[in-house]
């Protein structure tokens, strides 16, 4: 049952429900038969979502290659960085006081200091200092 779709699971219950003669003239059995018919239903919804679902994953890949090749056209392929290697935005500080090594992206040292995360201390830097490294 485990390769089986939604749908065929549904179908399954349902076909077992036939077989065991379900009275449907009790209150368990109409309960019985109307959670199967929602059941069905739910799994021909389901079917319907991850079909749309695949139709818009398939137009945004197409959408995705179209913006990248005229990234290429616009900004040329050599130029244009794709933001691929994030360890270029990050920046090592040694903190004067305790020697710790403290990773930052540009974003946080922009401010020209941070605060030692091991010993508490401010460091403060030139931002020309790292824009030149």
């Amino acid at each position: 049952m485990e390769d089986m779709t939604i749908a065929e699971k549904v179908s399954y219950i349902k076909g077992l429900a036939e077989g065991m003669k379900l009275n449907t003239e009790t209150p368990e059995g109409k309960i019985l038969a109307a959670v199967i018919d929602v059941l069905g239903d739910i799994a021909l919804n389901i079917e319907d979502i991850d079909s749309d679902l695949a139709d818009v994953s398939d137009v945004v890949t197409d959408l995705e290659e179209s913006v990248m090749d005229l990234e290429d056209e616009v900004y040329g392929e050599d130029e244009y960085d794709r933001g691929d290697d994030d360890e270029d935005d990050l920046y090592e500080l040694t903190c004067p006081t305790c020697n710790n090594t403290i990773t930052a992206d540009f974003d946080v040292i922009a401010n020209g200091k941070i605060e030692c995360p091991n010993c508490g201390s401010t460091i403060e830097f030139e931002l020309d200092d790292i824009e030149d490294e």
